[in-house]
């Protein structure tokens, strides 16, 4: 059975967690690029071939951010971190650094049913990882300062658990379905939106 010994304050683990996914970002923008010494036709060619790869930078973006943000919110009530936490969060974040591969595979390889379920499981591994150190988290109070913690309540992580649902469903859905089983993913909008005004709701 595990046990908890705490190990510290989390301001490191936390500058590791915004450096990676600084450095994951600014790896999307590397393979943004047009050709030189095109001629106009050439150019306007080159800028509309580039569209796949901005749609899928900026998913990824969005992604990324969106993950940065939930971390620092699980975070920001946490007074210390023990062993299991901070491996859970390596495993994370191993996830977040591997994203610009399979936003790669998306934006030249998109019609591809498989390029569409790396994708998605890379997400639902990386939303998995960060439900798990929400849910141990949330079951160690002595980890965390006295106040109560939005991170640690039943909605949050009812929140963060439609993102892992929703991306490892789509994983044999686009095997099946095909790559438009994209769309799929916008049900998690309407659906965070939701359970973001029930969690930031007064009382």
């Amino acid at each position: 059975m595990w046990t908890s010994r705490p190990d510290g304050g989390p301001e490191r683990l936390v500058t590791l967690v915004d450096g990676v996914f600084a450095i994951a970002i600014t790896l999307l923008v590397l393979d943004l690029s047009v050709p030189r010494e095109l001629d106009p036709a050439a150019y306007r060619a080159a800028l509309r071939d580039l569209l796949p790869d901005l749609g899928a930078y900026a998913l990824s973006v969005a992604v990324l951010g969106s993950f940065w943000r939930d971390h620092r919110r699980i975070f920001r009530e946490v007074r210390e971190i023990d062993g299991q936490v901070i491996g859970i969060s390596m495993a994370g974040l191993g996830v977040a650094a591997l994203v610009p591969f399979p936003t790669r595979l998306l934006a030249e390889y998109g019609a591809q049913p498989v390029s569409v379920a790396i994708y998605s499981g890379s997400v639902a591994a990386l939303a998995a990882a960060h439900l798990a150190a929400a849910a141990v988290l949330a079951r160690r109070p002595w980890l965390r300062h006295g106040r109560t913690s939005e991170a640690a309540t039943p909605l949050y992580l009812l929140d963060s658990a439609t993102s892992v649902v929703v991306f490892s469903a789509t994983v044999p859905l686009a095997l099946v379905a095909g790559p438009r089983i994209m769309w799929v993913w916008l049900l998690l909008v309407p659906v965070k939106v939701f359970l973001g005004r029930r969690l930031h709701a007064p009382g």
